[in-house]
């Protein structure tokens, strides 16, 4: 009995929860499930991967704590047939050959809320979770060069502040039409949302932090009036280093920043260089950006509208005919807004409607010149 006894307790020592996943473990179940994606959509879907950078605390195990990695982030953007609509059958095939690298590694698939367009899943192993898996389809953007040639008002808008809230970004992306996301940088949630925003097909800028004096927040990071231009065009190169998908870029507040000829002087060629356009968003009427742009070459507009300046639905609608309007009359308009529920609320309900009086809405990078 005794021998019974011991050998039950050592059977059932032996039965301890398995230790979680080691962060190179992990990575290397992340490759297989990209390598997996690839192969099965015949190299048709793109892939993109990265840790997540949000901490995870510790999970305690018995009198043992361990702190798990922290999970990968895998986006696949999914391919489209020949008549534009989503390949169902890469999507089956990108599915299967995931389960089949889980089931290998005894992952388990958990689904999460997802959004039009966009299949979001997380994987566990014994509780941990390791990666979070997001399928998304490029929206069909109308802003193409047969647009520009068609007679039609153009109007872009930009959404800028992007990077502070996931939910706001994840509400944006259910909005179904080719606006452009700007993302500020440096924030724990910049890479992540530029690189969804990216895989869903919408344009991204650089919310460019500049100085302002009309008494706002300052971020952590900015350029400002009188810093010697080697530092400006260093703290821009960082800037667009955590928002690497940025094909252009707009200023973040920057009243006073914007109104120094020998900063904007100094940031324009490196933008020129890096093949980038600027969008002044005019947040001064003393601005120079425009003019110093168009000194170094670098593709500029500016922004005719500010949406929401006021949060209130009908202001917003307020705000957005104006810009119709100004679409219009000088055949094209930029308005520039924010992650606010009513002004996503208003976009939603409101472009088809703006489609429907017979004008193009635009990616920003249609209107640079």
């Amino acid at each position: 009995m005794c021998f019974l006894l011991a050998w039950s307790a050592f059977f059932i020592a032996c039965e301890k929860k398995p230790q979680p996943l080691t962060g190179v473990q992990v990575r290397a179940i992340t490759r297989e499930l990209v390598r997996a994606v690839k192969e099965a959509s015949g190299g048709r879907a793109e892939t993109g991967m990265f840790p997540e950078r949000q901490p995870v605390p510790p999970q305690s195990r018995g009198s043992d704590t361990v702190a798990s990695p922290p999970a990968d982030l895998i986006f696949v953007t999914l391919p489209r047939m020949d008549n534009g609509r989503e390949d169902g059958a890469a999507l089956k095939a990108i599915l299967d050959e995931m389960d089949r690298v889980a089931e290998l590694h005894h992952l388990t698939r958990a689904q999460r809320k997802g959004a039009p367009g966009i299949l979001r899943f997380d994987f566990f192993f014994a509780g941990q979770r390791t990666q979070t898996v997001e399928l998304v389809t490029q929206i069909v953007g109308n802003g193409s060069g047969q647009a520009r040639a068609n007679g039609l008002p153009k109007l872009a808008i930009i959404i800028d502040d992007l990077g502070y809230d996931r939910e706001a970004a994840e509400t944006l992306f259910q909005i179904p039409y080719p606006l452009t996301v700007s993302v500020l940088p440096h924030l724990t949630l910049s890479s992540i949302i530029a690189e969804e925003a990216f895989r869903r097909g919408y344009q991204v800028l650089l919310h460019m932090p500049v100085e302002s004096n009309g008494g706002e927040k300052a971020e952590s990071v900015e350029l400002r009036a009188g810093m010697p231009s080697e530092d400006a065009v260093r703290m821009l190169q960082g800037m667009l280093g955590t928002v690497p998908q940025a094909i252009g870029v707009n200023n973040h507040q920057g009243s006073l920043g914007t109104a120094d000829a020998t900063l904007m002087n100094a940031i324009m060629p490196a933008l020129q260089e890096r093949g980038l356009f600027f969008v002044d968003s005019r947040t001064t009427s003393a601005s120079v950006a425009f003019a110093s742009a168009r000194r170094a070459g670098v593709p500029v507009a500016s922004r005719d509208v500010f949406l929401d300046d006021v949060q209130d639905a009908a202001a917003i609608r307020h705000q957005l005919d104006l810009a119709v309007r100004d679409a219009k009359l000088h055949g094209q308009a930029i308005a520039i807004g924010h992650p606010h529920p009513a002004t996503l609320k208003v976009l939603q309900d409101y472009l088809p409607k703006i489609e429907s009086e017979g004008v193009e809405i635009m990616f920003v990078s249609k209107l640079v010149r």
